[in-house]
């Protein structure tokens, strides 16, 4: 499979990467239901099983269990992928999220996630968000001791905007970016995309299929029998006004699909590998069943025809 360099750094990945969200299970704030570990485990390992080198994880997914997943798939595997994961979001004993870039807490949740992951060393370690605005310099200064240290490999950062990169990389470059893309949210393109290219900042992007919406197995039955413990029952792009639009590019992206033999969801994440400051996309699985659905993307690219056909 073909891979592609991430930004400055030596480790070259294939287009897609295993994303660890949805599997981090229910009972948390930003959950997407009940998850079958079992599930979760197979379709890791199915996903490398067909050539993808990397996972995306964090330790607020499941409030540290998507960490567990990922060690518990990778256990007695010769080709061990890469293994990216987060700081910043925390927790407490009552469950409740919180926010923090002070360094001895980025600190304790990097031990935390190396054990975790039963891992030596973390390949990527990324900011999770710019919060509070206040503390990014603190806690970008340490994600860059933990580097030096030898805890991390390389370190990025998720959510930032422009400004908040500048101000990172005047203490230590940024290995690479993780922003949502996808044709429902395509705001990165205006200047965020351009500042990632210009700085050699590799960006792998999250929600290519906005959450499942548009991966062809949405429907509005679906979406109103969704669980109560699944957090996109709330989000604007599951409900109206929106819902209507969101679906109607469903059907183009079916269009293009199924003349090459390829879903939805294949067509709609070659959509943001299309554009040239993208090195990969990161694609949620639950289920072997979903890594069939989703694997073609790895190869898979639009022509310029479909890429205009898409944006009409």
């Amino acid at each position: 499979m073909e891979t592609k360099l991430l930004g400055n750094s030596d480790m070259r990945i294939t287009a897609i990467g295993v994303g660890a969200w949805a599997i981090g299970g229910s009972g948390w704030a930003f959950g997407w239901g009940s998850q079958d570990d079992r599930e979760s485990v197979d379709a890791i390992r199915a996903a490398l099983d067909q050539g993808i080198n990397w996972i995306d994880t964090a330790a607020i997914y499941g409030l540290g269990h998507s960490e567990e997943i990922v060690a518990r798939a990778l256990e007695g595997r010769s080709d061990r992928p890469l293994v990216f994961t987060k700081c910043e979001r925390v927790w407490n004993e009552k469950r409740e999220i919180l926010k923090s870039l002070k360094a001895d807490s980025i600190r304790r949740e990097c031990e935390a996630s190396l054990r975790r992951l039963k891992v030596d060393v973390i390949d990527l370690y990324q900011i999770h968000w710019p919060e509070p605005d206040e503390d990014i310099e603190e806690g970008w200064s340490t994600v860059a001791a933990l580097q030096r240290e030898g805890k991390v490999r390389w370190i990025g950062v998720s959510n930032f905007n422009v400004d908040q990169m500048r101000r990172a990389q005047a203490i230590a470059p940024i290995t690479s970016l993780q922003p949502p893309y996808s044709m429902v949210s395509p705001e990165i393109e205006e200047s965020i995309l351009p500042y990632a290219q210009q700085n050699n900042i590799g960006v792998i992007v999250y929600s290519p299929m906005k959450s499942g919406l548009l991966t062809g197995k949405m429907t509005r039955k679906r979406i109103a029998e969704l669980p109560d413990d699944d957090f996109r029952k709330r989000t604007p792009n599951f409900q109206e006004p929106k819902l209507t639009h969101n679906l109607a590019i469903v059907d183009k992206l079916r269009e293009i699909g199924d003349r090459h033999g390829r879903t939805p969801g294949e067509v709609a994440i070659a959509w943001t590998l299309r554009h040239r400051a993208v090195t990969a996309a990161i694609v949620g699985v639950r289920s072997p069943k979903q890594v069939d659905g989703i694997i073609g993307a790895a190869t898979f690219r639009l022509s310029p025809e479909e890429v205009k056909e898409l944006s009409n």
